[in-house]
């Protein structure tokens, strides 16, 4: 599957969900909130974008205030011409709001989450060039998380360490990975 079809089913699939969704609006938050405390999330379940490492529909739910379950599907390519699907989950902990004004929240989150990457490597010309990679992923990054809209954005760095089957190159391998997206929020 070429990654062109894989964004546009993830499109699809993106643009569907919120079609077939009633309208949703955010939560109030609770008032005389100032920055630095502890973020609280006023949404329940939201889908939507990612692009970067991985590129594909991304989705959250919040289990608590501060406390989410994050997964992506989607296609990764990296530098080292490796192309492939990619499947991440996550828990993730949001310790600390950065920003808090009536129309957004800042938060900072970190998590703990696993992946698996089935990939080709463009550079290997023999047909051992297909491997599936297992892994842990310990995402760090930003939401900007609004207020009275059904919206966030998000950016994220994910260091990733992954062990290698069918793959003569490496067993282990360290990576870093960057993305950036956004969900509409259904709560």
């Amino acid at each position: 599957m070429t990654a062109r079809k894989i964004l546009l089913a993830t499109l699809g699939i993106a643009m569907f969900s919120l079609a077939a969704s009633s309208i949703a609006e955010a939560r109030p938050r609770p008032s005389g909130r100032i920055r630095g405390r502890s973020f609280e999330a006023n949404k329940t379940f939201g889908l939507g974008l990612e692009l970067g490492a991985p590129t594909g529909l991304t989705g959250k739910y919040f289990l608590s205030a501060d406390r989410a379950l994050d997964f992506g599907v989607g296609s990764v390519y990296n530098s080292r011409d490796r192309y492939g699907f990619h499947l991440y989950g996550d828990y993730l902990f949001h310790p600390v709001s950065l920003v808090s004004t009536e129309a957004f929240e800042l938060p900072l989150y970190i998590g703990l989450g696993g992946r698996i990457w089935s990939f080709e490597d463009r550079r290997i010309d023999d047909d051992r060039d297909d491997a599936l990679a297992v892994g842990f992923r310990v995402p760090v990054g930003v939401s900007f998380d609004f207020n009275t809209i059904p919206l966030d954005a998000f950016v994220q760095v994910v260091p990733t360490i992954d062990a290698y089957s069918g793959y003569r190159a490496h067993t282990v391998y360290l990576d870093l990975a960057i993305s950036v997206g956004a969900r509409y929020w259904f709560n």
